[in-house]
């Protein structure tokens, strides 16, 4: 399941729900503001963040510059503690599931939350029967419908 953390007044995050709705993909929301960060949550974003906290603090954050603070230096711990207290200091939206990870809306990047399946239909230019991803499992019925919904708007 998707998780997306977003921002109340966020443009990109309200972007990413409608993308998210269009496509019939299921996510669950975090509000950064209304709902607790944990600390194994901010464990995993930074764990799976490629430039540690490059790709999901902004340095540009209100707190940070007036505080002058270096989160480089600050040990783990620290950082999660700082972040529980300043949620505001998270780039947004982040969107992750058990594969991938995102920060911020890119209308390209984001196809990669479409399942693998569906993608692959979408690339045939033949029915989806005879299209050679066809692979009639459980889930086709599933996929099929979403397909078929998805290219009927």
């Amino acid at each position: 399941m998707i998780r997306i953390y977003t921002a109340p007044s966020c443009a990109s995050c309200r972007k990413v729900k409608a993308w998210l709705k269009e496509h019939n993909i299921p996510y669950v929301e975090k509000n950064i503001f209304s709902t607790i960060l944990r600390e194994g949550e901010l464990r995993e974003l930074l764990e799976r963040s490629e430039n540690g906290t490059d790709d999901i603090i902004s340095k540009r954050s209100k707190i940070i510059k007036e505080n002058d603070i270096d989160v480089e230096t600050m040990s783990l711990n620290e950082l999660i503690k700082f972040i529980q207290e300043n949620p505001s200091v998270l780039k947004r939206p982040i969107m992750i599931d058990e594969r991938r990870f995102q920060v911020g809306y890119n209308s390209e990047e984001i196809r990669v939350f479409i399942p693998r399946e569906l993608r692959q239909l979408a690339q045939c230019k033949i029915p989806a029967e005879e299209c050679p991803h066809f692979n009639p499992g459980k889930r086709w019925e599933n996929l099929k419908k979403e397909y078929q919904e998805s290219n009927a708007q």
